[in-house]
């Protein structure tokens, strides 16, 4: 198929040189197209109402929530990684927000501190006001929008190295990264007592810089 195509884009160019290397006569036609966020409508210039109560250490994690990756995501968090961070920060609340949460994501906010929403009007305020956003993923493809989304609205995001393949982030300064749920734990926990006050900015200027769909898409302008 590439050798039949004037070009071929894939959402990365770490996903082009896989391809490259398995096309070898169409490498030269085979191009790595960013994938990307409206990072004016993702901005944390918007004044957004606060949606969760007083007093709580909120953390959140966002999409579709019929989508078997993102539900063993929240149910690892919930099961291996929160009471970790509950147990060290009474405070904190876990959001799962997003559309049709199955049986198995519902029956999670029976534990407690977990919250589960559903489909919400706007996604911006639960990002734009949360202490932490989280991406356990444990099977991930592609470059995962929904922390592109939360590093747009300048918040720090944690997240497995599943969930960050592909990303063009340095890990420490713009996202953190953890493999397991200790470390995970850990990580969310100096997030939300203040440790890495710079991260959530870096990340923004990090999708300005590499992931604005204004940016990315006018590659396309000289092929069409």
């Amino acid at each position: 198929m590439a050798n039949r195509f004037n070009a071929s884009f894939l959402v990365s160019e770490a996903e082009a040189n896989l391809l490259r290397a398995r096309a070898p006569d169409a490498a030269g036609r085979i191009h790595g197209l960013e994938n990307g966020v409206d990072a004016a409508f993702f901005s944390p210039e918007h004044e957004l109402p606060d949606p969760y109560p007083g007093d709580v250490m909120p953390i959140v994690f966002t999409g579709a929530m019929d989508y078997w990756p993102n539900v063993d995501a929240v149910r690892w968090f919930v099961e291996a990684i929160f009471p970790r961070v509950k147990a060290a920060l009474p405070t904190a609340v876990f959001y799962i927000v997003g559309s049709q949460p199955t049986e198995t994501v519902q029956q999670l906010s029976r534990n407690p501190g977990v919250t589960v929403t559903g489909g919400v009007p706007d996604i911006r305020p639960y990002l734009k006001h949360a202490a932490c956003a989280v991406a356990p993923l444990r099977l991930a493809r592609g470059v995962q929008n929904k922390v592109l989304e939360a590093m747009s609205m300048a918040r720090p995001v944690v997240a497995t190295p599943q969930a960050t393949e592909g990303l063009a982030a340095r890990i420490g300064l713009e996202l953190l990264e953890a493999d397991d749920e200790s470390v995970f734990a850990d990580e969310v926990i100096q997030v939300c007592n203040g440790r890495h006050p710079e991260l959530g900015q870096r990340g923004r200027e990090r999708v300005l810089q590499a992931y604005d769909w204004e940016t990315n898409l006018s590659g396309l302008d000289a092929w069409l």
